[in-house]
């Protein structure tokens, strides 16, 4: 039986204490928009909605289409469905990611089959590879921290053996692979609007199909089941013949993310930068390696910045007592006993780098002094 060490992280960190780990982009024009839909009949889903679908995928996601949703976790539980997971089906996902990635699938009573993870907390395609079978019905993806996975060769997978692929890009929004935005491609992908993201609805998400014919169903199964473009004709005899969700965006969220998008290219491009300069002023520091930061083939959307380090419990400890939060975010899922609990040796990779995975900060507050103050705390430590 394996006895898990305790996580050792602090409390969260008062923004008045220092360099906190996380923080809201808040966009400028966030209060007029929701107060302008304040002032409308519409508050729950209406057209601030569909124009908030209609704009995002006008920058990411063309020729795939777009859906808002409540939340991420809403998104990617649409998406299995739309995928024709059932019971009984085989799914391979990471076993390192937010739990949100598959706790669906216990809904669904479909069985994970866990990967481990590459040199950058990726899902490792080779494994991948390794464990698909014929009851393989999906292969879920997550781009960690913001770098895109190695598409092509789970898109080789996927059309290999007829099975789909599903990207998680809650950390992902306006990454691109090879020259094309994350979320243009696959068959279905999930973006994510929490709190904390680069795009936020206060919580939300985008479900975006490859496949336009599921389009129609997919917006019955955020609304009950219900084809709300003929109720709101008159035809309340229309039936219900699939059973559906309560997984709609509402135009207050809505208009939260329009904002956002009209600042999204200042903000994505402020978050870069700090990547950027992080990786080169921690690069010769002993002990730390910036994990994602060595490819040419993939834009990365900076939203975590996450180092390997040594002794990591008293490294947080020392950060902490210079002002400066950290922490590890996600966790490997297979801890967790809804999951199954851990079998010793079954993910090497994840087991060497458990204990060495830190994230620093990296938002709209944080700038270039901050950096600069970090990575002097950091090599001054070492």
């Amino acid at each position: 039986m394996i006895t898990e060490k305790p996580m050792n992280e602090f409390p969260v960190m008062d923004t008045g204490d220092g360099i906190v780990l996380f923080h809201p982009n808040i966009p400028a024009k966030a209060a007029l928009n929701v107060t302008e839909v304040l002032n409308t009949r519409w508050i729950g889903q209406g057209p601030r909605v569909e124009e908030f679908e209609n704009r995002f995928e006008e920058k990411f996601t063309t020729p795939c289409k777009s859906l808002a949703v409540g939340s991420g976790t809403d998104a990617l539980h649409l998406s299995y469905l739309l995928a024709g997971l059932q019971a009984g089906d085989e799914v391979i996902a990471p076993v390192f990611t937010c739990t949100a990635t598959n706790i669906p699938f216990l809904y669904m009573g479909i069985k994970i089959v866990f990967a481990d993870i590459d040199e950058n907390l990726n899902i490792d395609v080779k494994h991948v590879a390794r464990l698909i079978t014929p009851k393989t019905k999906a292969i879920v993806c997550v781009h960690y921290g913001g770098l895109p996975c190695d598409m092509d060769e789970l898109w080789a997978l996927g059309a290999k053996h007829n099975i789909a692929i599903i990207e998680d890009a809650a950390h992902a929004v306006g990454a691109k692979y090879k020259g094309e935005y994350i979320g243009s491609q696959s068959d279905f992908t999930m973006f994510s609007f929490q709190a904390i993201k680069h795009i936020t609805t206060g919580d939300g998400g985008m479900l975006v199909v490859k496949d336009k014919s599921l389009v129609e169903k997919a917006k019955r199964l955020r609304w009950f089941g219900i084809d709300r473009s003929s109720k709101q004709k008159g035809i309340w005899e229309n039936d219900i013949v699939e059973v559906g969700y309560k997984y709609q965006m509402t135009d207050i969220a809505a208009s939260l993310g329009l904002a956002s998008l009209d600042e999204f290219d200042e903000h994505l491009a402020h978050r870069q930068k700090l990547y950027r300069l992080y990786c080169d002023l921690l690069k010769d520091i002993k002990g730390i390696r910036v994990i994602g930061s060595e490819y040419t083939d993939r834009e990365h959307a900076a939203w975590l910045l996450t180092a390997e380090v040594d002794d990591r419990e008293n490294l947080v400890k020392y950060l902490r007592e210079h002002g400066i939060e950290s922490g590890q975010v996600h966790y490997r899922n297979d801890k967790y006993s809804i999951f199954g609990g851990r079998t010793p040796g079954q993910f090497p990779k994840m087991d060497a780098i458990e204990d060495r995975y830190l994230v620093l900060p990296l938002h709209a507050k944080v700038t270039e002094d901050d950096v600069e103050y970090i990575a002097y705390i950091l090599r001054k430590g070492r």
